[in-house]
């Protein structure tokens, strides 16, 4: 198959393009720097700079839209967050009107989503099918997939992933949390109570192989492991992978005042299951936190396996 990748060189993208490589499809990456797609992946794989040089006779049997500005990257001023819609909503609606001009549309448009959708819910476990709270990151959310949705009006199958927190040796927030855990001076954050969805990254690349090949797929899935754990049992888990104690909590309020509105994604609580994957049979390799854990601190940096 002819496949679209936006945010191909990011975290999840770039495990991404290297199976769909492996599995012998031809793959285009929409990236700021497409002179860096060839260093990343090889001359098989094409980098494309800008989405106005797509033609009305480009054609791609799916496109997966992983693009948007890092999320924990900065403090979450006025404008970093209209830069955080932008990269991502205004990206999804040029995306779709691509899919409008074009000869021959994609079958399939993946789009990524959160599971920050749901807005911070304490202890109340969440499927596709539950009510919303409205925050920051619900609006981002539900804009977002609203966007990549209009795609359906073109006769395209739209397939909507809510990721949790994306596990792997290499990057994402595990990555960060590691240096302060090594040293033995990690801990819970704020209270620990609040609720944590996570998948590792093999798993998630599995789930949008699934949706590539399964036609009966469309719509919105939780892509989360089917064992959510609270920040407690998250960090004390880590630290004990890493065989290291878990003695110093940072307070709420020190994250609330270093980091603002953005606290809501370490204090706010979303305990998820991929309801409508078990319903389709989806095996997870990754089910549980620790397990999962494992494999990625012994996962050698960029590497993937299928």
């Amino acid at each position: 198959m002819k496949i679209l990748v936006t945010g191909g060189t990011g975290f999840i993208g770039k495990a991404l393009v290297k199976a769909l490589i492996g599995e012998g499809h031809w793959v285009t990456v929409l990236s700021r720097s497409p002179e860096n797609v060839e260093r990343i992946f090889g001359p098989e794989v094409i980098g494309l700079g800008h989405l106005s040089f797509l033609q009305p006779d480009a054609s791609f049997d799916v496109i997966v839209n992983l693009a948007g500005a890092p999320i924990f990257d900065a403090r979450w001023s006025e404008a970093r967050k209209r830069l955080i819609r932008e990269s991502r909503i205004g990206l999804t609606e040029q995306l779709v009107a691509c899919i409008e001009r074009m000869t021959v549309r994609p079958k399939l448009l993946i789009n990524g989503s959160a599971v920050g959708y749901y807005g911070d819910q304490g202890d109340q476990i969440l499927t596709e099918a539950s009510s919303v709270r409205p925050d920051f990151s619900h609006r981002l959310c539900a804009d977002w997939e609203q966007a990549a949705s209009r795609a359906a009006e073109f006769g395209v199958r739209v397939c909507l992933m809510r990721s949790g927190l994306v596990i792997a040796g290499d990057g994402g927030l595990l990555q960060r949390m590691l240096l302060p855990f090594r040293l033995g001076i990690g801990g819970r954050l704020g209270s620990g109570r609040q609720w944590m969805s996570w998948i590792h990254r093999e798993d998630w690349i599995r789930i949008a192989q699934t949706m590539i090949a399964d036609e009966t797929m469309q719509g919105p899935y939780n892509a989360t492991a089917p064992n959510p754990v609270t920040n407690r049992q998250f960090t004390s888990t880590l630290a004990r992978c890493l065989h290291r104690p878990a003695l110093f909590p940072v307070p709420a309020f020190v994250l609330k005042t270093l980091f603002g509105e953005m606290s809501e994604l370490v204090l706010g609580s979303q305990r998820v299951l991929p309801e409508r994957l078990m319903m389709h049979g989806f095996m997870f390799r990754h089910p549980d936190l620790e397990g999962a854990l494992q494999a990625a601190l012994a996962t050698k940096s960029g590497s993937f396996e299928t």
